[in-house]
């Protein structure tokens, strides 16, 4: 299977920055059309003070301004969006993009932002159920003729229509390494993400969700391995290292330099074969320090698709 790219923006721009940040993807993202498959939003309402865009509203913009892009999230908070309400924001999207949707969905995580904007927090084993509901109740609209009702342990739908269905399903990627998001991943993922991991951990999860994958009778090879983080460029190592440090760390600050691919171009390279080399099809990147360093993130895009 050949190696897809993505590129995930930012939650939002630096301070009083909002028309140059626009203005930058304006100019350089049709520089790499044909190298890199997609454009992806994270899902968070904010990062203390620092700006930050409603996910799906950016999603919607960047699906008209630029087609030749599939768009997806990384991913979605299962409890900011009725489950129903979003398989029928998804198979509009869908349809109205051409079909290049791609659904990422987890439980959610970030307590801070749940209590401000008053959303209930429950335990990890409640999201994680709510996560299961949420999908069931997403595949079934998607898939099932005529209408759908569903009772789960957390959301229920009655006689409810998602019409029009999307003509083609929009992949759903769960990501997260845990023994329950696994296994729900053998069960309704197209796609699986781990975020920020190295080598040897992707590898080990890896091994249990095959595992998963048996014990349901599902094909592993099915399902697509991706991998999201950080891309930080240099003209040497500690170069790249100065600007990781700098420029990095705006919004979230729960990644390390060391999980990061970090370096020169080739450097870089390098250590994209070596994952992909385990199996890892789809690398979706935060390029730290666009656009300076457009240049050398065409070099990488340009390489790993040959």
């Amino acid at each position: 299977m050949s190696i897809g790219m993505g590129i995930l923006l930012p939650p939002g721009p630096t301070k009083h920055m909002t028309h140059p940040w626009l203005a930058d993807y304006d100019r350089y993202l049709p520089q790499l059309e044909g190298l890199v498959q997609s454009l992806w939003m994270s899902d968070h309402l904010m990062w203390g003070d620092a700006p930050t865009y409603e996910a799906w509203t950016v999603m919607s913009y960047l699906a008209a301004r630029y087609p030749a892009f599939d768009i997806g999230s990384s991913v979605l908070g299962q409890s900011y969006r009725n489950p129903a309400m979003l398989a029928k924001m998804g198979a509009t999207l869908q349809d109205l993009s051409g079909g290049r949707f791609i659904l990422g969905l987890g439980a959610g995580w970030k307590e801070d932002e749940y209590r401000s904007y008053g959303f209930p927090f429950p335990t990890p084993k409640v999201r994680l159920e709510e996560l299961a509901d949420a999908l069931e109740i997403i595949h079934r609209l998607w898939r099932d003729a005529g209408k759908v009702t569903y009772q789960g342990k957390h959301y229920v739908i009655v006689d409810a229509y998602c019409e029009p269905k999307p003509q083609s399903i929009p992949p759903i990627m769960v990501g997260g390494g845990g023994n329950k998001t696994m296994q729900l991943a053998s069960q309704y993922a197209d796609w699986w993400n781990l975020s920020d991991v190295d080598l040897i951990t992707y590898s080990e999860k890896m091994t249990t969700l095959k595992g998963f994958c048996e014990d349901r009778g599902r094909d592993f090879s099915s399902l697509r391995l991706t991998w999201l983080g950080r891309m930080v460029l240099g003209t040497d190592e500690a170069d790249a290292r100065d600007r990781g440090i700098r420029e990095g760390m705006h919004h979230y600050n729960g990644w390390s330099l060391d999980k990061a691919f970090l370096g020169t171009p080739e450097q870089v390279i390098e250590r994209i074969h070596s994952y992909a080399a385990i199996g890892i099809s789809y690398f979706i990147f935060e390029v730290v320090g666009l656009p300076e360093v457009a240049d050398m993130a065409r070099d990488v895009f340009a390489a790993i698709k040959g």
